[in-house]
């Protein structure tokens, strides 16, 4: 059974090629059911076990199992750690094993970025960054290679770590032949006044960004509270934006944003315009209106993992070749 690592399956998933790759899975038929959430040593203890099963009858068979442990950063971890085993679907043989954790950071910010495309302005340059963890650098970078990113801008809570994120995307832009400017946000509310794309990634039990700070023409991308007590905007954004979800079946039971904003009568499902299936299929027509504020809501999709999966081990037997 092929085994890649972290090191491993970075050299293998190309952000644009990846972009692509998860272009083509929602296009496509893939059995994702929703995900098994568990909460390790109960409610409150801040641990959280997933499993994201998914698969083609014909092809590809994987799971991966997540752990997040909210308190990680004390003790200078990440929150996230990961591990993916790839099948044959028609045999059931075990085909690889990779590394989930650089999988997940790759494939999450290749789909906020593959959602960018259909609904942020096309002429967005400036890029906030909300939160400090693995996921930033990735975020930005996967959505600086779908718009013309020239000034990013990094806010996190500790302002120390803020500072680490600037240096390391300094420092890994340069080696991908990006050009943007890379500086710390010090005010929250006005670094989303400033900026065209406001992408957060944090474990937020609270809302971080307020919908009275939005201005006309703004791309919000929500990819953390991946629980139903968590969120990062508060109701007025919801009501403010148009609003679009990686997968209905996962953003609308999981997403606290909604889970919340459903329960509190301000928003309904059917505001929910399309999921990401639907616009990459053309099935919904995303951003219409310049001046409009989209929003996108992503949990994590487990059809984004297979996709990956397979991409890495296709780009194994290259690389072999």
């Amino acid at each position: 059974m092929l085994h890649l690592d972290r090191a491993a399956v970075a050299a293998r998933l190309d952000r644009h090629a990846l972009l692509e790759r998860l272009r083509r899975a929602f296009a496509s038929d893939c059995t994702t059911p929703v995900r098994q959430s568990y909460a390790v040593g109960g409610d409150g203890a801040g641990k959280t076990l997933l499993l994201m099963p998914a698969w083609r009858a014909d092809g590809s068979l994987g799971v991966k199992l997540v752990t997040v442990v909210a308190d990680n950063a004390v003790r200078s971890l990440p929150a996230v750690h990961a591990c993916y085993l790839l099948f044959d679907a028609n045999t059931g043989m075990p085909r690889a094993l990779l590394d989930g954790t650089e999988l997940t950071l790759r494939r999450t910010g290749a789909a906020s970025a593959l959602a960018a495309t259909y609904l942020a302005r096309s002429d967005a340059t400036r890029l906030l960054m909300v939160g400090t963890g693995a996921l930033a650098t990735h975020v930005v970078l996967s959505h600086a290679g779908v718009r013309p990113i020239s000034a990013v801008r990094i806010w996190g809570r500790r302002v120390e770590k803020a500072r680490e994120v600037v240096a390391a995307l300094k420092a890994i832009a340069a080696l991908e032949g990006h050009c943007f400017s890379v500086e710390l946000c010090d005010d929250l509310e006005s670094g989303v006044a400033w900026a065209d794309i406001v992408s957060c990634a944090t474990l937020s039990s609270t809302p971080l960004i307020e919908g009275r700070w939005l201005r006309s023409g703004q791309h919000l991308d929500l990819i953390g509270a991946f629980r139903p007590d968590m969120r990062e905007a508060d109701d007025v954004a919801l009501t403010r934006a148009d609003l679009y979800v990686d997968t209905r079946e996962g953003a609308l039971a999981e997403a606290g944003e909604f889970v919340q904003g459903f329960a509190a009568g301000v928003i309904t499902p059917e505001q929910v315009r399309g999921e990401l299936s639907e616009l990459v299929r053309g099935i919904v027509p995303g951003r219409i209106d310049t001046n409009a504020i989209t929003l996108f809501k992503s949990v994590g999709a487990a059809i984004e993992d297979l996709a990956a999966a397979e991409l890495a081990v296709e780009n194994t037997r290259n690389v072999q070749s």
